[in-house]
């Protein structure tokens, strides 16, 4: 089964800038934002380093930092980034493709504990990306460090899903159906996998 064709194939123009007051509106609304946060928070140790991967605006970085996490957002939108930066200034926040990756050339040496792919990041990379993608993550993970990736499962066939990761050097821990620890089912609209990195 092959998933259907990615996000960024078919946004508008705006749709970076649209994104952003979606969020921003959310936030004043004070929607809860941080679900997937406190799944992150609930995996990791205290104040661990962590990598939000395709961190879009920083809504869940912003909140891992909140709960005393240190961490660095990558987004390959300097759109996103720049909202990052305004709302959110004191994590790290960075512009870079998830293959091209090279956090060590911009001063962050220390590998991260975990890393989180929240809100469809591997929906939005380009086809044929998505191995090299989630390698980029693993390469600045600690030995043995997780990642944490959320899906629509109708945009990414989590079949798809598993053989790429096995591809890229991960292997799966857990998975659910949703954020808040739903058990997982195979016809949940929604995959939640925890990932456990044994690459070089």
């Amino acid at each position: 089964m092959t998933s259907s064709p990615r996000w960024f194939t078919d946004t508008d123009d705006d749709h970076s800038e649209q994104y952003v007051e979606y969020i921003r509106g959310l936030a004043a609304e004070g929607s809860d934002l941080a679900g997937e946060a406190r799944f992150m928070d609930a995996l990791m140790a205290p104040r661990s380093r962590v990598l939000d991967a395709g961190c879009g605006p920083g809504r869940v970085g912003a909140a891992l930092h909140a709960r005393g996490h240190d961490v660095v957002g990558v987004d390959v939108d300097p759109i996103l980034i720049a909202a990052a930066v305004a709302d959110h200034p004191e994590p790290m926040w960075v512009v870079s493709d998830l293959v091209e990756m090279d956090l060590a050339a911009v001063g962050v040496t220390e590998p991260f504990d975990a890393a989180v792919l929240a809100g469809n990041v591997l929906a939005f990379v380009a086809p044929q990306t998505e191995v090299e993608a989630l390698r980029g993550v693993g390469r600045h993970l600690v030995p043995g460090g997780r990642a944490v990736v959320g899906f629509q499962t109708e945009r990414y066939a989590v079949a798809e899903f598993d053989r790429h990761l096995e591809d890229a050097g991960f292997t799966l821990e857990q998975r659910f159906a949703t954020w808040d620890l739903r058990p997982w089912n195979a016809k949940a609209d929604f995959a939640v996998s925890v990932l456990l990195w044994s690459g070089e």
